[in-house]
């Protein structure tokens, strides 16, 4: 292909891509109607028209969605949507509950995977809730920084099935200095009561609260989730089956090797302890199998991967009672040739589960973190500038619902649903749309709900 040919090529590219105004036109109203259920127990009518509007500026072109830049951006005074994101009392837990049952009604399949992840907003002052106030004090891993720093860590449920993935609900780790921190916990507007919990006990709140709601067979997380024996006990105990990634040096025990022979005097001596690593390393080529997980942006992706029965070690260094399946990821260059990542796995599914079942929870597992960057990147999840407790979770909470937007008009323009738009043209509508749905449209005055009574 010569210059000339490249270039009307690329012009004609081009021209598929353009995207008329009116379609941004449509986009609005259906934002206006995907936010009634979601406003309708805000009760009173200012309250609905500010969710509105701030969660179309979290859709927007704006470079820091935070309240301020929201508030100019649709011409209205700053004060009156800072005090509804930041102080007024609406129950952002009820917006959060109506999140999740759409989500399970539209994306949810039997063999669905909740996904559990923390993840961390750097911050450089010392106030907000949840961030250390001196240093040394509740400073926290930030992934995002990669060190620890000062952040504040909130662990996210994400939902993955075949139709598509989300994010459904967050709880905000408190470190337990601050907890322990009465004036500091009273001046950042933590509720009375609230107790230290771990990440892993917010992880079983959140299950209890949304486990029926989304239905689901596995449960999944990185090692920082998987790494707790005590966790993984209380998963089995709720009749809950796991796949969690768990660190290289966890110590497990071979059972399905013959133990070695004894002197004929004393205990009979038990298989030896070794980290899951140099027990990978120790297998012959011929244990592993080739899977083909996915079609990836540059050609297949396979993996190679074994499975075992084994013990581990609780967190008293005792052997746990029960069997768990160590399953084994490993992952080779493009030329698949040299080793590039092993992953480490943990599960109480049935010894005959298949390895392309384990691999495919194993990538549900990754698609959060592409729930979070879409967050981040495309609603504003880590642009709020509020410090006390509730005006992070509402911040929080109407991010999540921005980006289910997204994913609703992804979805929307893959089906080709004609009930929302008008008839497809050239430049009306294009016949695959990109999947990653974004808003660019600038709208001083956005559409009034209709009133609705006070309380």
């Amino acid at each position: 292909m010569d210059a000339s040919e490249f270039e009307a090529r690329k012009e004609a590219v081009l021209a598929e891509c353009e995207v008329a105004s009116e379609i941004f036109e449509r986009v609005l109203p259906r934002l206006e109607r995907f936010m009634e259920p979601f406003v309708a127990s805000l009760g009173r009518r200012e309250r609905a028209e500010h969710a509105l509007t701030f969660v179309q500026g979290l859709l927007s072109d704006l470079s820091h969605k935070n309240v301020e830049s929201i508030a100019y951006r649709f011409g209205q005074e700053r004060l009156p949507l800072q005090n509804f994101v930041g102080a007024s009392e609406w129950d952002d837990s009820v917006l959060r509950d109506e999140l999740a049952r759409q989500i399970g009604r539209e994306l949810g399949t039997p063999d669905g995977v909740l996904v559990f992840d923390p993840s961390g907003f750097p911050k450089s002052g010392r106030e907000s809730v949840g961030v250390a106030r001196q240093v040394g004090v509740a400073r926290q891993w930030c992934g995002r920084l990669g060190k620890i720093d000062n952040c504040q860590v909130a662990v996210f449920l994400g939902y993955v099935s075949k139709h598509e993935h989300a994010l459904v609900d967050m709880r905000l780790y408190l470190p337990e200095e601050w907890t322990k921190d009465a004036a500091r916990m009273k001046k950042a507007g933590v509720p009375k009561g609230t107790k230290f919990r771990t990440r892993h006990e917010l992880v079983l709140e959140m299950l209890a609260r949304h486990g029926r709601t989304l239905p689901h067979q596995w449960i999944t997380g990185d090692d920082e989730m998987g790494r707790p024996s005590w966790f993984r006990r209380d998963l089995r105990a709720l009749h809950e089956q796991y796949l969690f990634a768990v660190p290289s040096n966890t110590s497990i025990r071979d059972l399905e090797v013959e133990p070695p022979e004894g002197t004929g005097s004393g205990r009979p001596p038990k298989r030896p302890w070794q980290c899951v690593s140099a027990w990978a390393e120790s297998q012959p080529a011929t244990a592993w199998t080739r899977i083909d997980i996915r079609d990836g942006s540059k050609g297949p992706l396979i993996v190679e991967m074994l499975k075992c029965r084994v013990r581990t070690r609780n967190d008293k260094r005792q052997e746990s009672p029960d069997d768990e399946m160590l399953v084994v990821i490993r992952y080779r260059d493009r030329d698949q040739i040299t080793v590039t990542k092993t992953d480490y796995h943990l599960s109480n599914a049935p010894s005959e589960t298949p390895l392309a079942e384990f691999a495919r929870v194993a990538q549900a597992e990754h698609r959060i973190e592409e729930c979070l960057q879409r967050a981040k990147s495309e609603a504003g999840l880590a642009d709020y500038e509020v410090r006390h407790w509730r005006g992070w979770h509402h911040h929080q909470t109407l991010s999540l619902i921005a980006t289910w937007f997204l994913v609703t008009e992804s979805r929307r323009g893959k089906k080709m649903d004609p009930g929302n738009h008008a008839a497809t043209t050239p430049r009306g509508h294009l016949p695959n749309p990109p999947p990653r749905v974004r808003l660019r449209h600038h709208r001083p005055h956005p559409t009034r709900l209709p009133a609705t009574p006070a309380t």
